[in-house]
């Protein structure tokens, strides 16, 4: 296939590198190379849902669209880290092993680490190495998540909820979580009995909490790429409306990547507590708290 004249060679040698140092820098050392989001920023989609909706099948559908809009597509897929071992299988790539010979895309499987959100530690960082490679789309891939992991909605311009038939039990459970952020809603599997009962229940829903202008509702089949056109263009429009809100996007990120970095200082501040600190009054403990995080931010 042959490369979009727009785009040049890309060394991803040199990208995979930066990507690792991105994963594994220290707040500290992040804080000494920000440089702001000032230039180049790719656009990003977001594409959640609970586990077996078939998320990575749709991401490896859609990237074969969207390539036709963009010169070039990064593809972030979080799989998560077991509590236990700390360990990660890193295996959504394998289901887009169609999309690996592409020299326009590039696919990294990252492990969610200690982020519990649905995300990945340091993410917004190992995003923003995409954007200094001058990629033009970001698809971010969540781990399969529930009601309450929302927080992929503060780092993309579009954001995909993708369920599956059988998901009438999820759509009640999530009215008052994730169902409430995203601006694409896909119901993957279309094929399958239940695919139009989920999808009637799913708009019913959306008309009550979105009801001057309820989001897009679509039934794909991933697999046979089916309705997969219909989406590509759902996500143009949904990008359309979300630059008409001007820096939104901006804020949103900036807003992420401070609460990831504050939260991992937090965790290591308490983690070195001594056990008899624990003890102070409340007040006090959290003034301690506050002191560390201050002179963190000072250092």
């Amino acid at each position: 296939m042959n490369v979009a004249p727009r785009t040049p060679m890309l060394d991803r040698r040199a990208l995979g590198r930066a990507l690792s140092r991105a994963a594994d820098a220290a707040v500290a050392d992040i804080l000494k190379a920000s440089r702001g989001e000032g230039g180049h920023l790719a656009r990003r989609i977001g594409v959640t849902g609970p586990p077996g909706a078939g998320k990575s099948t749709l991401i490896a559908a859609l990237a074969r669209h969207r390539l036709a809009r963009a010169g070039r597509v990064a593809i972030v897929a979080i799989d998560p880290t077991s509590p236990k071992t700390g360990g990660s299988i890193l295996g959504d790539r394998i289901r887009m092993d169609a999309l690996v010979d592409d020299p326009r895309v590039f696919i990294r499987s990252i492990a969610s680490r200690s982020a519990t959100d649905g995300l990945a530690d340091n993410l917004p960082e190992i995003l923003a190495v995409f954007d200094d490679f001058g990629f033009d789309e970001i698809i971010l891939e969540t781990v399969g998540v529930g009601q309450s992991e929302f927080a992929v909605r503060e780092l993309v311009e579009v954001e995909l909820l993708v369920l599956s038939p059988g998901a009438g039990d999820q759509i009640q459970a999530m009215k008052a979580g994730i169902l409430e952020t995203a601006d694409i809603y896909v119901i993957n599997k279309a094929d399958q009995p239940d695919a139009a009962k989920v999808e009637a229940e799913l708009k019913a829903t959306l008309a009550l909490t979105s009801p001057g202008d309820p989001p897009a509702v679509l039934r794909v089949r991933a697999d046979a790429g089916e309705n997969i056109a219909a989406l590509d263009d759902a996500i143009e429009a949904a990008a359309a409306r979300q630059a008409a809100d001007g820096d939104g996007a901006r804020r949103r990120r900036a807003r992420q990547r401070i609460k990831g970095l504050v939260w991992r200082q937090l965790t290591r501040i308490l983690a070195d507590l001594p056990q008899e600190a624990f003890e102070e009054p409340l007040p006090d403990l959290y003034a301690t708290v506050l002191s560390g995080l201050a002179e963190e931010g000072a250092a």
